[in-house]
């Protein structure tokens, strides 16, 4: 009966920690779940849409307002409404047209301008933040799905184990007790519920997948553990200066850059309301013949009319100073973005030092020992130097193992996603429009 446990035990545990290489992968790959969900994400085209309304916008900020047109029947007596009773009396028409204080129109499409290129650059920092974003959950289902695996291979050893032992204490045969089949059946139990917390990690992770990918989260994942190759800069020749200046190139920083300057260009709008505005009218008056036939000689009249911003200390004063404000505020939101990010980069970079280290250990040492651990306190049990209750803590304790190194795995993949995401970089294009603005 002993030989048969051993038997068991090296046929189940030989496979637990293997992905069968002819099996065909089936589910949802990683690089599939990322394409989805930013094909799909509704910001992208939102943020489209609002470049598109800021670009018209500009267009229009630049343009004269309307002229202003008029037309009056002046002095008429009231008496008969005769137009060619009194002198003074005549139909005009008139035109004006406005200009705004100094350079506003041109400030005012820069200003536009600088918002809507930000788009392009948001959009990219987006599309990195939903792919890091996917990849997380993505990482997360599968986690769960491969612990299931693992544990559902050793389920069906700790079945036949409970059965062995069953047998073995019912004819009595070798030193089986009644505690080692209960210790069994226990450790059958708690595999039962291992499986039903995993199945319910599972299940919440592929929900969360579903808001990005939608029913595709359902249909289960890839079996096997991508491999996400981090950005050279996070070596151990990088220093921080270098992972500082290239945070300095992340799209949402050189965004955060266009909303300085179109804040700055509110101080230089807010510099043009010391100056005066500027208008023009003219005027066309008909008059028609005096009671004795006589032509009476139409009028035209022309104008200029201008503000006097001279009393500045509560409107343009304030308004310089509000303008002055709020860019060294969003000076300061760029500062704290810039820390937050390096300061995630710093530890996901130590994050995967620590995870690669602990997976060399586990693949090298740890899994072949806990294997040997587990294949010698069978042995000793078998050569009735060592009880069942060892032999079975000994297997617990290597699929344990195998659950660990699957997420050690996993968590290195995780920090390779934040890195990258980190680290990404604004496209030549982007760069281009906002060099060229």
């Amino acid at each position: 009966m002993k030989v048969f446990i051993h038997l068991l035990i090296l046929l189940f545990g030989a496979g637990s920690v293997l992905v069968n290489a002819q099996a065909v992968e089936e589910g949802l790959t990683l690089n599939k779940a990322v394409d989805i969900a930013i094909t799909a994400d509704p910001w992208l085209a939102g943020s489209r849409h609002t470049q598109a309304a800021l670009s018209d916008e500009a267009t229009a900020a630049a343009t004269l307002p309307d002229p202003r047109m008029s037309l009056t029947a002046g002095n008429f007596p009231v008496d008969t409404f005769d137009i060619d009773q009194e002198a003074m009396t005549q139909l005009s028409v008139g035109i004006s047209q406005m200009f705004p204080r100094g350079d506003t129109l041109a400030l005012a499409k820069q200003q536009k301008q600088q918002l809507a290129l930000r788009h392009p650059l948001l959009r990219q920092d987006r599309r990195a933040k939903v792919a890091a974003t996917v990849t997380q959950l993505w990482l997360e289902a599968f986690k769960a799905q491969e612990s299931i695996r693992i544990i559902e291979q050793d389920r069906s050893l700790f079945e036949h184990l409970v059965d062995a032992a069953q047998a073995s204490y019912a004819t009595a045969v070798g030193r089986t007790r009644q505690q080692d089949v209960i210790r069994a059946q226990l450790e059958l139990t708690r595999l039962e519920d291992r499986l039903t917390a995993l199945r319910q990690q599972q299940e919440a992770a592929q929900k969360r997948l579903a808001e990005w990918v939608g029913s595709r989260a359902n249909i289960g994942l890839a079996p096997t553990l991508p491999t996400l190759s981090p950005t050279a800069s996070v070596s151990a020749q990088a220093s921080e200066q270098e992972r500082y200046e290239r945070i300095m190139s992340h799209p949402a920083l050189l965004a955060m850059d266009l909303r300085i300057d179109a804040t700055a260009t509110d101080i230089d709008l807010a510099r043009q309301k010391y100056k005066p505005e500027w208008g023009i009218n003219a005027q066309y008056g008909y008059r028609d013949q005096d009671p004795l036939g006589r032509d009476r000689a139409d009028l035209f009249s022309l104008g200029i009319t201008f503000d006097l911003p001279i009393f500045t200390s509560n409107r343009q004063d304030k308004a310089l100073s509000a303008a002055v404000s709020r860019t060294e505020a969003i000076k300061t939101e760029k500062l704290l973005l810039s820390r937050r990010l390096v300061s995630e980069l710093e530890t996901a970079a130590v994050d995967l030092a620590r995870l690669d280290e602990r997976h060399a250990l586990y693949v090298d040492q740890l899994l072949p020992q806990m294997a040997e651990q587990a294949e010698a306190s069978l042995a000793a049990y078998n050569n009735d130097d060592g009880d069942f209750a060892e032999a079975v803590r000994a297997r617990i304790a290597e699929l344990n193992a195998q659950i660990d190194a699957l997420a050690i795995a996993v968590e290195r993949q995780k920090a390779t996603a934040r890195i990258n995401y980190l680290l990404t970089q604004a496209s030549a294009d982007a760069l281009r429009s906002v060099e060229d603005l």
